[in-house]
């Protein structure tokens, strides 16, 4: 591809080399400036001053007004688990419309996002060697090694045949040009990455921000599973399990609030902010959920949740003794609000607001408000509300739930199936799973079991292409009942985003457009 995208020109000049007077276990001080290459790569400093700035990467913004490629809620607005009535970088065009090359800024942003972070990386592992020596080295080179196939498996989840590049950007030649390689290849790299992550990083629990061995070993299971490779993620979900490492966290809703995610060993990989040196892109977390209400959960979700003894189907348990939204899975109330609740449900507002009320405040009737995420002590979120939330991509609980799903489809339910299922189900006081079930049986249930644990957390919509069901579920999909001439579009071509058309025109005729564009 020509030019290794023009962009990179920009970014690579030091971009990586962020936070002068800053440290390792610092990630989340604002960077006062950067650094021009021609004075970097001087002393051991400078590594932990680079290698910093990789992480800064996960900071990127997503092009939309209030979210960053990492505000992992707003990728569920792209499945039929909630609605964005917002149209953030194009993106509520594209789900009712359909995706385009010139889809908005979300389809360019996130295809920069990552090749500047992986020119960055790519810089770092070609340098670092010239400041640090040993154990150090190892240990530096493997961080910057998982973060480029994290990167990378963005790229090929979303835009699938793309363009492979490892080399320092300051020692290529812009004027060459270089072709796309095929997803199988883009996912080959990733795993050799992230071997070599797992083989220098830690054995450790996930505390500062920093990638540990279990964060590279869970996005490799995440990895297998995409591309079925179901008996290899199952063996290396079950090495992680057995490490004794990780653990589900007791307060399931404090895994997405603080200061409870700071004492929670589930997460093991997340975007960490800290008040007042690093907060939200544009506006709080509470902001954007709660008074404007840029995310809104669908009655098809709603509907998923079960009745609490397990004894009922969602659809017959949507209705107990009159009230509609009792005697779930206690995970629904922890997930979303409610029409009437009040400040004994967790409602954040007083006055003329202090009652659940659809179709005001921004609050869409036929949806339902979001409380996942919410700091149980902001009252009133407004424009200027301030929170720190970190934005959670790994959790053991995925690890658990991978090792179900890959072991089923290896061998079938087992017990041990069951076992890492009954794990995640029993911390939300839900019944086990009944004796019993063929493979397609416990296949329909851990399908369930993820959209239920993992609502607003930015992992159906990756989840629905794994399986191969995203036109199935999304394409004439109707958000909301009450409005049902609106629906979703999806199409097969969907599965591989188109490379935004920017980038075509720059690089033409080299750079082809994906199939369907």
């Amino acid at each position: 591809m020509k030019k290794y995208q023009q962009y990179l020109l920009i970014i690579t000049g030091a971009a990586f080399m962020l936070l002068s007077g800053c440290n390792k276990d610092l990630l989340d001080v604002t960077p006062p400036d950067k650094l021009a290459s021609s004075f970097f790569w001087k002393t051991p400093e400078d590594a932990d001053k680079a290698l910093t700035g990789l992480y800064n990467y996960l900071y990127s913004n997503s092009g939309g007004y209030a979210t960053s490629q990492y505000t992992v809620f707003a990728w569920d607005n792209f499945t039929d688990d909630s609605y964005g009535q917002y149209n953030y970088g194009g993106g509520l065009n594209a789900l009712t419309s359909g995706i385009t090359p010139q889809s908005g800024d979300f389809v360019y942003s996130y295809y920069a996002n990552c090749y500047q972070a992986i020119a960055a990386a790519n810089s770092f592992l070609a340098n670092v060697d010239k400041v640090l020596s040993g154990d150090k080295l190892t240990l530096y080179k493997g961080e910057a090694y998982f973060l480029r196939a994290f990167n990378y498996f963005w790229l090929a989840q979303l835009y699938g045949n793309t363009v492979i590049v490892t080399e320092d950007p300051f020692q290529m030649d812009y004027k060459s040009t270089r072709a796309k390689s095929d997803r199988a290849d883009v996912l080959k790299q990733v795993l050799a990455d992230l071997d070599l992550a797992i083989a220098a990083l830690p054995d450790a629990g996930y505390a500062d921000g920093h990638a540990v061995k279990a964060t590279a070993q869970g996005y490799k299971v995440r990895v297998l599973l995409f591309q079925k490779r179901y008996a290899e993620a199952a063996a290396l979900a079950k090495e992680i399990m057995t490490a004794n490492k990780f653990s589900l966290f007791a307060n399931y809703a404090g895994n997405f609030y603080k200061p409870d995610q700071g004492n929670s060993k589930e997460i093991m990989f997340s975007v960490k902010y800290q008040r007042p040196n690093m907060l939200h892109q544009d506006v709080a977390i509470s902001v954007n959920l709660q008074r404007w209400k840029g995310e809104q959960g669908t009655q098809d979700l709603i509907n998923e949740y079960e009745a609490a003894d397990g004894k009922d189907t969602a659809s017959s348990a949507v209705y107990v003794k009159g009230k509609p939204f009792e005697n779930r899975d206690p995970r629904m109330r922890l997930t979303f609000f409610f029409p009437g609740d009040t400040k004994a449900q967790g409602w954040p507002f007083t006055g003329a607001l202090a009652i659940a009320t659809p179709g005001k405040d921004s609050w869409t009737a036929g949806y339902y408000a979001v409380k996942k995420w919410l700091d149980p002590t902001l009252v009133d979120p407004d424009y200027g509300t301030i929170d720190d939330n970190d934005f959670v991509l790994l959790r053991y609980a995925d690890i658990l739930l991978m090792y179900a799903e890959a072991q089923n489809e290896a061998t079938g339910p087992d017990a041990s199936v069951y076992a890492a299922i009954k794990q995640v189900r029993n911390r939300s006081n839900m019944p086990d799973l009944p004796a019993g079930l063929s493979q397609a049986e416990m296949r329909t249930r851990i399908r369930h079991e993820r959209r239920v644990e993992f609502a607003l957390e930015g992992i159906r919509y990756f989840d629905l292409r794994r399986w191969g069901i995203a036109v199935q579920k999304l394409d004439g999909f109707v958000p909301n009942p009450l409005q049902p001439t609106v629906k979703t579009k999806y199409k097969a071509n969907y599965d591989f985003w188109p490379i935004p058309q920017t980038e075509i025109d720059r690089n033409a005729p080299e750079l082809i457009q994906n199939p369907g564009y």
